[in-house]
């Protein structure tokens, strides 16, 4: 293994752990503390299983890759690995945006929110963001299932990425590069434009707080939200509403990488571990572990 795979191989693994690790914690501290059973923290859990899903589907794959330098795999493997990576990708635009609106609610009618952000309604949401995906993700499942490829079968990508499949076909893919553009604006750009409202909104509401404490702690924590949620929309939707280029396959991996493999690592610290309650829960966690621990010693 050279130099160059070594650093991909222990930077994919890096991530991956922090991943699934960050995200495993959050939701078994949400699980099993009364406290965090609030519509946020439902949503941080969803957001948390479908972090989990996908970077399991992609990266250890690709750490396989770079340790064997075995690339072959199955076509029904390839379809499952973009069925759940479309699946999880539409589920999170869906995700961050009821999330935001939480945060609106939250912020801007305080005194409506738990008329407003109800069981129902955040089922409902959850319930949509899922099943938004789930369709999609079987659309075009279907559609690269039927498509006639070429005599090159090799993926110029690190995992079997819709559009990366698309140009290995023969035949006539016009329609599906419809479908993603129209799909990129109903199921990307819609989500992403309720996201950036809801934090304008929330914003102003900061803006009115008297005390600069109360404003600074405010504006830390919206602006780490904001940060990830740009960097996920903003890489996810340049890969595919951006036009085909030269150099849009050497771009188009490095945007996938920073959305499969950063924004999964980044959520679980920006969005809870930062966060008092959660260190709180973790914090008494870490005495009850203690206590039990040096009681059966004794």
């Amino acid at each position: 293994m050279s130099d160059f795979s070594f650093l991909i191989v222990f930077g994919v693994l890096l991530m991956y752990m922090l991943s699934v690790l960050g995200n495993l914690i959050i939701i078994t501290v949400v699980c099993i503390a009364p406290q965090l059973h609030s519509p946020m923290y439902f949503f941080l859990c969803n957001l948390g299983v479908q972090d989990i899903i996908y970077v399991s589907s992609i990266l250890p794959k690709l750490v396989f890759v770079q340790i064997t330098g075995d690339t072959s795999i199955l076509f029904t493997s390839c379809i499952i690995q973009m069925f759940v990576f479309a699946v999880c990708l539409d589920a999170e635009f869906f995700l961050l945006g009821a999330m935001g609106f939480d945060r609106y609610v939250a912020i801007c009618v305080p005194l409506k929110y738990s008329l407003i952000m109800n069981k129902k309604a955040c089922l409902t949401l959850a319930f949509t963001s899922w099943s938004v995906g789930f369709l999609n993700a079987l659309l075009f499942a279907f559609l690269i299932s039927n498509l006639t490829f070429c005599d090159s079968r090799s993926i110029d990508h690190f995992f079997c990425e819709i559009k990366a499949l698309m140009r290995l076909s023969c035949s006539d893919i016009t329609h599906m590069n419809t479908i993603i553009f129209v799909e990129g604006g109903l199921i990307g750009f819609f989500p992403f434009t309720m996201i950036l409202t809801s934090y304008t909104f929330i914003i102003a509401a900061i803006l009115k707080i008297r005390t600069s404490v109360g404003r600074t702690k405010a504006f830390s924590s919206c602006s780490s939200h904001l940060i990830v949620v740009l960097l996920f929309c903003g890489t996810s939707l340049s890969v595919y509403m951006k036009p085909e280029s030269e150099n849009s396959v050497g771009q188009d991996q490095i945007l996938s990488l920073l959305y499969i493999a950063v924004v999964p690592a980044l959520n679980p610290l920006v969005y809870s571990l930062r966060n008092r309650e959660v260190l709180k829960v973790l914090q008494m966690c870490k005495e009850n572990l203690v206590l039990k621990f040096f009681t059966e010693i004794q």
